[in-house]
């Protein structure tokens, strides 16, 4: 798979005349528990010929190949990626340490030098924990709860704790997440979760998990208390 995604790569760069200089894998696949039926979710930073960027007009800095039941494949203008950047974007951040690489290049290992100092902790953190909310309400009106769904909650308020301890870029993979941040009274329950994520379709659904359940609301609250007690913060980038 991995090298028709890159000879898609090829193909992007030749009909829409463009040069990729990172492509990463996104979604659950990078995150470490993708069903068996997962798609692969590939998002590129690209650059045009330098000739493009001298117009005065409004230009699209947004390329959406390919979006169906196997793919779904788009990417960032350089100069859109640099302004998200300077702005601390999460998932600008996500890509970058993404486990899964389809390409990269000299110019992104530059940039990647770089991002730390454009990490806003507020930032961060308001996204994680935003994420976890909205798919917890999602949840919540489920009568039967989708297993994903689960993972779409506890993977960003691990991610809010990483931020909070480590001051840092969660990492993409969950497990990774898991050992660091997860109490250990929760990890056999989260674990088994696992193993049958990976082992059920991406539509999969459990009946509703009282123990996690009332984990992810006591998390909600008790984050939200100290996010909107946090000071302002002052980056170098």
């Amino acid at each position: 798979m991995k090298k028709i995604i890159v000879s898609k790569l090829s193909e992007i760069e030749e009909k829409e005349n463009v040069r990729i200089i990172h492509a990463v894998e996104s979604g659950s696949r990078g995150w470490g528990f993708a069903s068996p039926d997962s798609d692969y979710d590939v998002r590129f930073i690209y650059v045009r010929p330098k000739e493009f960027y001298l117009k005065l007009n409004e230009t699209r800095d947004v390329i959406e190949w390919q979006l169906d039941e196997t793919f779904d494949i788009s990417g960032w203008d350089l100069r859109k990626t640099l302004r998200l950047l300077h702005n601390s974007n999460p998932r600008l951040f996500e890509w970058n340490a993404s486990p899964i690489v389809y390409k990269t290049t000299n110019e992104w290992i530059e940039i990647k030098a770089k991002m730390k100092n454009f990490f806003s902790i507020k930032t961060g953190l308001y996204h994680y924990f935003n994420t976890a909310d909205r798919k917890n309400r999602i949840l919540q009106k489920e009568e039967t709860k989708k297993l994903k769904t689960y993972f779409y909650i506890v993977r960003p308020l691990l991610a809010c704790k990483w931020i909070l301890n480590k001051k840092s870029p969660p990492p993409v993979l969950f497990s990774n997440l898991m050992d660091a941040e997860l109490e250990a009274e929760m990890k056999p329950l989260v674990e088994d979760l696992i193993r049958l994520k990976m082992n059920t379709p991406e539509k999969g659904e459990v009946d509703s998990l009282d123990k996690l359940n009332i984990y992810i609301e006591e998390n909600l609250v008790s984050l939200k208390n100290i996010i909107d007690g946090l000071p302002e913060e002052n980056r170098t980038g």
